[in-house]
C-alpha cells in the first residue's frame, strides 16, 4: 500500500488482564505479563475498525514496570448460577503501553472494494485516536477500562529502556478469523515472545514461524456496503465541521 497507513497511540488504566488460557482451566484468572497480539489488536478496533481494512499490529512498547496483584472475586457457580463462589484472579497493575500498528485493506473482502480508500480511513483513525476511541476501551476483560491518547512512540522514558532481553515464553499471538484467513474455520496462533529494553516486535499473522492450531469450523459474519456506516458521509460529515 503506497499511502502511510501506520499510527501510534498511548493506552492506559489501572489494572489490565490478559489472560492464559491454561490457567482458566480450574476456573480462576492469571494473567500474561504482557499483552498479546490479539488484545492489542481488540484495543485498536475499539478505536477504530471496519471490515474494509484489516489492523495490524508492529510493535508495543512497555512503559511501566511489570506488576501482579491479586483479586478475590465473586464469581457464579459453573453447575449452579444461582450461587456464588470465590475465585482469585491476578491483573496487571498500574499499566501503560505505547502501541504502533497498521492497516491494510482486507483481500477477503472484494465486495467492500468500493470503500477503500485509504487517506479517509487514516484521517478517521487519527481522530478517533485523539478522541479516545469510538467505543469503550477494555485492557484484557471488561472490569479493567482503559484510556487512549495520541502518542509518538518511543518518546518518554519506559522502565524496561536499560535493560536485558527478557523472555516470556510460549503466549497466545492472536485468533485466525475465517474473515482474515480466508478459510472456513477458526484457529489459533502460538508463540515464543521476547521484549528487547521494553518493545516486543509481533510477526505478521501469515509469519510462517507461528505454530497453528484448528478449533473449529466458522464461516465469516457476512457484511456489504448496505448494512455498514458510510465512512464516505462520515468523512464529508468531518470536512464540514473542520473537524479534519
Amino acid at each position: 500500500m503506497e499511502e502511510n497507513t501506520t499510527f501510534n497511540f498511548k493506552v492506559y488504566g489501572d489494572y489490565a488482564l490478559f489472560t492464559d488460557p491454561i490457567m482458566k482451566i480450574g476456573g480462576e484468572k492469571f494473567t500474561y505479563p504482557v499483552p498479546t497480539y490479539q488484545a492489542l489488536k481488540g484495543i485498536t478496533e475499539s478505536i477504530y475498525w471496519k471490515p474494509t481494512i484489516q489492523i495490524y499490529i508492529d510493535k508495543v512498547r512497555v512503559m511501566n514496570p511489570i506488576i501482579t496483584e491479586a483479586k478475590d472475586i465473586r464469581v457464579p457457580k459453573y453447575n449452579d448460577m444461582t450461587k456464588t463462589d470465590l475465585s482469585r484472579y491476578t491483573y496487571l497493575k498500574d499499566v501503560e503501553y505505547q502501541v504502533q500498528a497498521h492497516f491494510e485493506f482486507n483481500q477477503n473482502r472484494p465486495d467492500l472494494a468500493g470503500d477503500r480508500n485509504a487517506k479517509k480511513h487514516y484521517a478517521i483513525m487519527k481522530r478517533c485516536i485523539e478522541k479516545g476511541g469510538r467505543r469503550d476501551i477494555f485492557l484484557g476483560t471488561r472490569e479493567c477500562q482503559g484510556y487512549v491518547e495520541p502518542c509518538k512512540f518511543g518518546e518518554g522514558e519506559s522502565f524496561y529502556d536499560n535493560s536485558d532481553d527478557r523472555l516470556f515464553g510460549t503466549m497466545v499471538h492472536g485468533i485466525d478469523y475465517p474473515d482474515e484467513t480466508g478459510r472456513d474455520e477458526l484457529g489459533v496462533r502460538l508463540w515464543n515472545v521476547v521484549m528487547k529494553q521494553g518493545v516486543i516486535e509481533f510477526p505478521r499473522p501469515d509469519d510462517e514461524t507461528l505454530v497453528r492450531r484448528s478449533l473449529h469450523k466458522l464461516k465469516a459474519k457476512q457484511f456489504s456496503l448496505s448494512n455498514i456506516e458510510s465512512v464516505d458521509a462520515l468523512y464529508a460529515e468531518l470536512l464540514k465541521e473542520g473537524d479534519l
